[in-house]
């Protein structure tokens, strides 16, 4: 948990430096519906669609933060408060990652912390496949966390495995590649050229288990706070 009690570190030096920690701020993170989250993509098979998962979001005097999460709910308290949560389960991970998106957004230090839409999911797949033949080779690629267009994107340009959390998506193939468990994170890992991670790694507790010396692009808008203190490069470049 060295990870995480480092982060809410951070997390409480920039409320008291910025003058917010004494002040009663309410946060509110609620469950986002698939359609507020994602809105209408023509592909059905994303996790927010499937109701698998959540976007909780974190309102803070109207500069908002978003994470994924499976385990969702209501949350409202101070920044104090927040800076001071056992991040014991994925809820209050959630809570915590959603705030600290919210807080560096209303500091301006970060954009992009609203998911993407529609036709943007898909889009996205193609400009990570883009983005990767841009840097040159033909690198073995680990995407750990399916997001299903990036799958498919990816798989028809490079050397491409894949794990998912989600039993569900365990023994299915996308774009000619079968999905692996998340056992497999450490092979995946030390097979990889690049790695591609989902940003839910930080509400599901196992983003220590998949920190490595691979060079490493995580996605998604939960990472956008973390990955800006921590100096890890993100890609989500239709966030809003």
């Amino acid at each position: 948990m060295e990870f995480y009690a480092n982060l809410q570190r951070i997390f409480r030096r920039l409320i008291k430096d910025s003058g917010l920690s004494r002040e009663r701020i309410r946060v509110k993170a609620y469950p986002l519906t698939p359609e507020e989250a994602i809105g209408n993509p023509e592909e059905r098979d994303y996790p927010l669609v499937k109701g698998r998962e959540r976007l909780m979001e974190a309102d803070l005097r109207g500069a908002k933060g978003q994470a994924y999460t499976d385990l969702f709910g209501d949350f409202e308290g101070s920044l104090q408060e927040i800076a001071e949560l056992r991040l014991r389960n994925n809820f209050f991970r959630a809570v915590f990652i959603s705030s600290l998106n919210a807080l560096l957004r209303h500091l301006g230090l970060i954009k992009g912390t609203i998911h993407c839409k529609d036709k943007e999911p898909k889009l996205c797949g193609e400009e990570l496949f883009r983005f990767i033949r841009k840097r040159g080779g033909r690198p073995k690629v680990a995407l750990v966390g399916l997001q299903p267009r990036m799958a498919e994107a990816l798989a028809r340009g490079f050397p491409l495995r894949i794990s998912d959390m989600d039993e569900a998506n365990v023994g299915k193939e996308i774009g000619g590649v079968v999905v692996e468990g998340p056992e497999k994170n450490g092979e995946l890992l030390e097979w990889c050229d690049l790695a591609v991670i989902t940003g839910t790694v930080l509400t599901n507790g196992t983003v220590e288990g998949v920190l490595s010396s691979k060079p490493t692009l995580f996605y998604g808008v939960t990472v956008a706070g973390a990955a800006h203190l921590l100096g890890w490069e993100r890609f989500c470049p239709f966030a809003h």
